[in-house]
């Protein structure tokens, strides 16, 4: 067949087909799905930074005596909603999931105080902080710089997504501090409580977490709501990944209390899945997470096809 001949055929073909996303966000949504399903699949939904050579403490810049760090004591599991682990506040994302428990980011988007780094065991190493982000006072927009001059919860946070545990899980480090004018000292029995305080507001904050009565695999469950996004999140206690000690950790003088070290040696693990989603929003699993592999699906078929009208192109 001529060149000129096999031309129109080409341009037909590729017109006609359905083979081609019909949005760039279908194409964005089958990327972040083709990334999802490469992830390290595992029952806990993370792996212990410990198993595979990191730590479950931060590195704090300028501690003395000098290598002390603040306690990874939340993971959002890999297990949760794939759209829940997209650090964005678009389609329920991370971000938007931070909302709906009262956390925002920093006071006007200015970065304040120094970056914590941490070495999940990812093989990515010991990498600075992803952001820090802070208590709202319930005004996601401004409410943030309330929390920088008057003080309490926030966290920051990393992702384990190294090629030796591209779990997903996100891992954060949860502290309550004082105001500005004190130093954003960490309060006493800050970093138990600013999990705990997390932890309620995640699950409904009906009632407080029983900081000082807890044990491994308590479990708590409830809903939140941002943005037309439901979230239905279940944080379960878990011991093994941090010690229930002072040792190493930052402000090892002044957050132990009664008598007790400054962590207990709990990480609450949440688990997230959307529940309800706004009219008009894609879900968050079977009939996204299928459409997104039909997308892929056609996409990896547009290509090949090009691939084989170029090269029968050639061969003419």
């Amino acid at each position: 067949m001529r060149r000129a001949a096999l031309l129109p055929i080409i341009i037909s073909l590729v017109a006609s087909t359905s083979a081609f996303p019909t949005s760039l966000h279908e194409l964005a949504s089958s990327l972040r799905r083709r990334a999802s399903d490469a992830r390290l699949k595992t029952d806990k939904g993370y792996v212990s930074p410990v198993d595979k050579g990191g730590k479950m403490l931060t590195s704090v810049p300028g501690t003395f005596p000098e290598g002390l760090g603040e306690p990874l004591n939340v993971v959002i599991s890999g297990n949760s909603d794939a759209a829940v682990l997209v650090d964005s506040p678009q389609n329920g994302g991370l971000r938007n999931y931070w909302l709906s428990l009262r956390f925002a980011g920093e006071c006007l988007g200015q970065h304040l105080g120094s970056d914590q780094a941490a070495n999940l065991g990812d093989g990515n190493g010991a990498l600075n902080e992803t952001a820090v982000m802070r208590f709202d006072y319930d005004d996601p927009y401004l409410g943030t710089c309330q929390e920088t001059v008057k003080g309490g919860n926030h966290f920051r946070y990393w992702v384990q997504n190294g090629k030796d545990a591209n779990t997903g899980a996100v891992f954060m480090a949860a502290s309550a501090e004082k105001p500005a004018a004190e130093g954003h000292d960490i309060l006493p029995n800050g970093y138990n409580l600013a999990r705990d305080w997390l932890v309620g507001n995640a699950t409904g904050g009906h009632d407080p977490i029983p900081t000082y009565n807890l044990t491994a695999g308590a479990t708590f469950t409830g809903s939140t709501v941002f943005a037309g996004y439901t979230y239905r999140t279940t944080a379960t206690y878990v011991d093994g990944l941090l010690k229930n000690s002072s040792d190493g950790v930052n402000h090892f003088q002044s957050v132990p209390v009664k008598g007790l070290p400054a962590i207990d040696g709990l990480v609450a693990v949440l688990e997230v899945h959307i529940t309800n989603t706004p009219a008009g929003a894609p879900a968050p699993s079977g009939g996204a997470q299928g459409g997104a592999e039909s997308v892929s699906a056609r996409w990896t078929w547009a290509v090949a096809l090009v691939v084989g009208a170029i090269a029968a192109w050639t061969v003419c």
